[in-house]
């Protein structure tokens, strides 16, 4: 027996009744000819049984009098199956928000709006949902009364795109990059350092014993402060725990910002690596960009020249393709080619999708006949731009920006959505930033700025996208030990040992710092990848909520995630 058709009598056995999407997608008796002799099995499988069950949801119901029409989804598609049953099998708790066993038979559709309507022979109500309470009604529903009710919002139908679009793009990614060659790679929620240096990160601690629990029956004594007991269905244990004041890992833990630094050390082994995992940031900013629990696609590699002609605005300063603007050149690729699959094989699964003009402007986005490459421009350049632009604003002629725009500042959300939105008009990398406004791991330039009297820049870019901002942030990883360990110093990352100043290493004329009068701390780990066999390399951090919010064309994160955490509120 071939191997192909062992593999296909093993998921046959194990596999699970079709959902409402497969069932949609499968071609009814009515409409296939017989099959021949070479027909396989999977051929006969994707023919819709004369009889099927499916389970689902109840999310509308018109009753007549002898016939009634329900709405049933399993949340697999955005299309809703039709279900016709005899007002005589239809019982009193078949309500809105009822979830179903339905067993009946598929039919072309004799109305409109339909191409198959589910003949229903037996109906059973699995759970009943009481129509006059339930907070999931047919009128519109605004977005802080979902988010308030966030366990039952994924009933919804913008929710549940959203959730499918997750997932779309999920799995849009990890085809892309296992097409490049990259390891998926799973990285720690915990961690010892921070990643960007900016402070903002939760610490762990544990829960201390309730002091209530003291005054228990002195029958049921508490254990010592000194002990922890474990109680499980079998057994029970008590073991020494400890003293309180210790540290659990013994120093502190922090959940992490980013895999970034992780990652480093598994592309120092395997050469190209990427992960999508959760990040946590203790910021208290209420935009619709920030939540304190979100989503990181990152990825790290070595430092190669990427394939094909180097972008046409770049090419008068990066005759290579390699560097920073071989990473804008992967992250546009791979950016083009996810949404482009999207947008081929799930057209109705995309929200604001259709014909609607957002659908319409991401297609042009991602076209290399109708758009062309992404324009890409240095912080320099667009300091000037924005610059100009306040100017403008000065002389009375629109809105002025917030904070001026000045080099050396960083770039507020306002100046990355007019740079993209307005002066651009589409995706802009925007690339070389002063090594002040960025962390510590990214590659000081050879050389200055624009017009040799700017500050140190480094090898860097991010991504601005219209209607979000900033979508994706990448860099050269800095792979020298020297400038690493000078950077790290003057950032405040590591100190000193006892006896040493860090004013006058810094200051020293030194070729290269002395690492025995460093205290690395922990980062020493992170200074080793260079000083044992570290080589060039590169990698990018992209939001994957704001890349749903950008292809979705949803305005705020906290509808881009399934259950949003942010300061102030976690319902569940």
């Amino acid at each position: 027996m071939k191997r192909t058709t062992i593999l296909h009598e093993i998921h046959k056995t194990y596999k699970l009744p079709p959902t409402i999407k497969q069932l949609l997608a499968r071609p009814l008796p009515s409409q296939t000819t017989a099959l021949d002799a070479h027909a396989t099995s999977q051929d006969k499988e994707s023919v819709v049984a004369s009889s099927v069950t499916v389970n689902g949801w109840i999310k509308s119901i018109r009753k007549q009098k002898r016939v009634s029409f329900a709405t049933v989804s399993d949340g697999s598609t955005s299309a809703g199956l039709q279900a016709v049953l005899q007002s005589s099998i239809v019982p009193k708790d078949l309500t809105n928000g009822a979830s179903v066993r339905l067993t009946g038979r598929l039919e072309k559709s004799r109305g409109a709006g339909q191409e198959k309507d589910f003949i229903v022979e037996e109906v059973e109500v699995l759970g009943a949902c009481d129509p006059e309470t339930y907070p999931i009604q047919k009128q519109s529903l605004t977005n802080e009364f979902l988010r308030e009710n966030v366990h039952l919002r994924g009933r919804t139908s913008s929710i549940a795109a959203m959730l499918r679009l997750r997932h779309a793009l999920q799995k849009g990614l990890d085809v892309y990059f296992e097409e490049q060659g990259f390891t998926y790679v799973n990285t720690p929620i915990l961690t010892s350092n921070d990643a960007e240096g900016a402070g903002e990160t939760f610490k762990i601690a544990k829960v201390k014993p309730d002091a209530s629990l003291d005054s228990e029956s002195s029958s049921s004594p508490s254990p010592s402060p000194s002990t922890t007991t474990t109680t499980t269905a079998a057994t029970t244990t008590t073991t020494k725990a400890p003293p309180l004041e210790e540290e659990f890992f013994g120093n502190p833990a922090h959940l992490t910002v980013s895999s970034q630094l992780h990652l480093e050390a598994l592309q120092a082994a395997i050469g190209r690596v990427w992960t999508l995992s959760p990040c946590f940031r203790a910021e208290r900013s209420q935009t619709s960009r920030h939540l304190a629990e979100f989503w990181m696609c990152e990825a790290e590699w070595a430092d190669l020249s990427v394939g094909g002609a180097t972008n046409a605005d770049a090419a008068a300063t990066t005759p290579t393709n390699d560097g920073v603007q071989g990473i804008c050149t992967v992250v546009e690729g791979m950016l083009k080619t996810v949404i482009q699959n999207l947008l081929r094989e799930n057209e109705d699964e995309v929200i604001g999708g259709g014909g609607g003009p957002h659908r319409t402007e991401l297609e042009k986005f991602v076209s290399e006949e109708k758009y062309g490459p992404w324009k890409r421009m240095s912080y320099a350049e667009a300091i000037v731009r924005l610059q100009e632009e306040y100017a403008r604003q000065l002389q009375g002629s629109s809105t002025l920006f917030e904070y001026p725009p000045e080099y050396g500042k960083s770039l507020q959300s306002e100046h990355e959505r007019w740079l993209a939105e307005v002066h651009v008009q589409g995706p802009v990398f925007v690339f070389n930033y002063p090594a002040s406004l960025k962390p510590f791991y990214m590659k000081l330039n050879e050389t200055r700025g624009e017009g040799g009297s700017r500050e140190e820049e480094v090898a860097c870019f991010d991504l601005l996208v219209p209607g979000v901002g900033e979508l994706v942030g990448g860099s050269v990883r800095e792979e020298r030990v020297d400038v690493l360990v000078r950077r790290m110093l003057e950032t405040g990352m590591i100190s000193t040992k006892p006896g040493f100043d860090a004013k006058e290493l810094l200051s020293s004329q030194e070729a290269e710092l002395d690492l025995d009068k460093l205290d690395l701390g922990s980062y020493a780990w992170y200074v080793d990848l260079r000083r044992y066999g570290g080589a060039p390399h590169v990698g990018f951090g992209m939001g994957f909520e704001r890349l749903v919010g950008w292809v979705g064309g949803i305005d705020n994160v906290r509808e881009c995630v399934p259950i949003p955490r942010w300061a102030g509120r976690m319902n569940l």
